[in-house]
């Protein structure tokens, strides 16, 4: 699976991802912000502080990460079958 290879912050809690296979485009995150552990984004300096795991993830501080799958998928508008094709449902037979 790629890996986010850089994120940069835009307006309106929104994020520019690249990721290693060349892959670019951008993530609204504004629905999340207020809500549970996303409540620390209501603060714009906390969720400008992003940065990139050492598994390609989105970290923000102690608490808060975000899988770089679930963000590829959205980016690039794939479904998990899409991209893990072990996911797809097996044929059945008649």
């Amino acid at each position: 699976m790629p890996r986010i290879s850089e994120v940069k912050v835009s307006p309106n809690y929104c994020l520019d991802l690249a990721f290693d296979d060349g892959v670019c485009g951008v993530v609204d995150l504004s629905a999340m912000v207020g809500q549970g552990v996303f409540a620390a984004w209501r603060d714009p300096q906390v969720f400008e502080a992003v940065r990139i795991g050492a598994f390609g993830e989105l970290i923000w501080g102690d608490s808060i990460d975000l899988c770089p799958d679930a963000l590829y998928l959205k980016v690039t508008g794939k479904k998990a079958e899409d991209v893990f094709p072990a996911l797809r449902p097996e044929p059945t037979h008649a």
